[in-house]
């Protein structure tokens, strides 16, 4: 039978930092099961690590360290625009969290940004009705891509006054009536929610609104460094924002609720472990102790939903993990009594705010960004 540890245990085998014992659990290549005596906590295969430990005292090539550097592995790129520190998330030397309870996105921006005030993401009013969704938001930002002239050359200022038109178009385009307002206003007022509804809207976008190199963040930066426009660098953000792995698993919270609601939690849950699917909105490789986003957002929110009661239940029950975001997202939309689709929207609108703020930083920098493929192909 074997042998399973206390996280404690694990990371002085390893000699790790927990994000990096976390990473191996999301690779697979640490087996991880709830504690028996507090499913609260986890239990991490004793083996795994073992064998873990052994490759790691023989040395790692300069490849091999390349290459898990993609994939959670140890910082790979300078900024001092945000990062995940003992589980909380800063922005520019402020907690995510604490900002969260009292700014708009408009004032977060300035923040990221690097600017002295806040940010105006008012989106002139259009000729006729603006069409809204994913798609509109997709053409919005190509039609502004193709338009815009390239970053090169340009001041920061010059540059974020691009990105802050282009964030006032997407923001149309993903809900946000026109006006003055605080987009969370704007949006809560397209969604005909009430003045709770709005606070709860500022919220998240606020803790959203960046999360170091994260997938979308990391694609906005390579269109930076090639200077691409403002623009064409938020679409880059939102192609792979799309991605269920990404932005699109809001989704697949909202459809593991709906398959609760049917079927009842613990069945649902055992339905998608047994298609050997990770479970949506439960875990997150940088917060092994809990996802400060969710849980910020969760407290605020008067959750009687008794669907997303059970399945926070039977999910910690059955892995140990903790809600993320998309769980939290989940529970605003279905609380709110939002549009299905309102998680990406969310999530879209909040983290064009980071791809900016990392579209600039890489263009000052001066630097593109082309990693090597290591090739194991054929050769002539």
């Amino acid at each position: 039978m074997s042998e399973w540890l206390s996280r404690e245990e694990a990371l002085e085998r390893l000699g790790v930092r927990p994000q990096t014992l976390y990473a191996y659990v999301s690779r697979g290549r640490i087996g991880m099961r709830p504690d028996r005596a507090d499913p609260r906590r986890s239990q991490y295969r004793a083996d795994d690590i073992a064998a873990l430990a052994s490759r790691r005292a023989r040395g790692r090539s300069p490849a091999a360290i390349a290459e898990s550097a993609i994939a959670w592995g140890e910082p790979s790129i300078v900024t001092a625009i945000s990062t995940v520190w003992h589980g909380h998330l800063i922005y520019r030397g402020q907690d995510a969290v604490a900002l969260s309870d009292r700014t708009t996105l408009e004032e977060t921006a300035g923040l990221l940004w690097a600017l002295p005030g806040p940010i105006s993401f008012e989106a002139p009013s259009p000729d006729a009705p603006p069409q809204i969704g994913r798609a509109p938001a997709f053409a919005q930002l190509a039609l502004l891509a193709g338009q815009a002239r390239p970053s090169l050359g340009r001041s920061a200022a010059s540059l974020c006054a691009d990105a802050a038109h282009a964030i006032g178009v997407l923001a149309s385009a993903l809900g946000a009536m026109a006006g003055p307002e605080p987009v969370h206003q704007r949006l809560a007022r397209g969604w005909s929610v009430d003045d709770d509804g709005a606070e709860a809207i500022r919220r998240v976008l606020v803790l959203l609104a960046d999360h170091e190199l994260n997938a979308s963040t990391f694609a906005a930066r390579v269109a930076a460094s090639t200077g691409a426009s403002p623009a064409a660098c938020l679409l880059a953000g939102l192609a792979t924002l799309s991605g269920p792995r990404h932005g699109g698993a809001g989704e697949a919270v909202m459809q593991l609720a709906e398959d609760a609601a049917r079927h009842g939690a613990d069945a649902a849950i055992r339905r998608w472990l047994g298609h050997d699917r990770p479970l949506p909105g439960f875990g997150h490789p940088l917060y092994p102790e809990g996802d400060p986003r969710a849980a910020a957002l969760l407290a605020g929110l008067d959750n009687t939903d008794e669907t997303l009661r059970s399945l926070e239940t039977a999910a910690i029950a059955a892995t140990g993990a903790q809600p993320n975001i998309d769980f939290a997202l989940a529970a605003l939309t279905r609380g709110l009594g939002l549009p299905r689709d309102a998680p990406f929207h969310l999530f879209a609108l909040g983290r064009s705010v980071g791809w900016a703020a990392h579209m600039v930083e890489q263009i000052v920098s001066g630097s593109i960004i082309r990693p090597r493929g290591r090739y194991e192909g054929l050769l002539p």
